[in-house]
């Protein structure tokens, strides 16, 4: 039996989306050529890749000819705050707050970044 498919991206496919959200789209081959600075991937690995990205709703093919353009579908914005909610459900019990704690002990923030950030918390109570 298959592995379970993650609703979240996995390393692999937040470098694809990386390539897809600046561009706006992209085939596969223009995929391939953006990430070849980085690593060393073969073109069906990255064909795998973005039809999983797909299957999960993240992006979705047109035709233009005999090629197939990929679009984001979801934008980084929806799956940033997709992944720090199934962060904060798997971790820390649906609460938000702990979460906050959490990187704050671990940070460790000095008087100047706690004043802003109570600042800032104040300004987003206005909004």
């Amino acid at each position: 039996m298959p592995p379970k498919q993650s609703p979240t991206l996995t390393e692999a496919e937040l470098r694809i989306m990386n390539v897809l959200w600046p561009r706006g789209a992209g085939t596969v081959q223009q995929v391939l050529e953006a990430l070849q600075d980085k690593t060393e991937l073969a073109y069906n690995s990255v064909l795998t890749t973005i039809r999983v990205l797909e299957k999960k709703g993240y992006v979705k093919h047109v035709k233009d000819g005999r090629a197939h353009v990929y679009v984001p579908v979801i934008e980084r914005q929806e799956a940033s705050r997709s992944e720090i909610r199934h962060l904060v459900n798997r971790f820390f019990k649906d609460s938000h707050e702990q979460l906050v704690l959490n990187i704050l002990e671990d940070r460790g923030l000095d008087p100047e970044e706690l004043k802003r950030l109570r600042k800032m918390l104040e300004l987003g109570g206005e909004q």
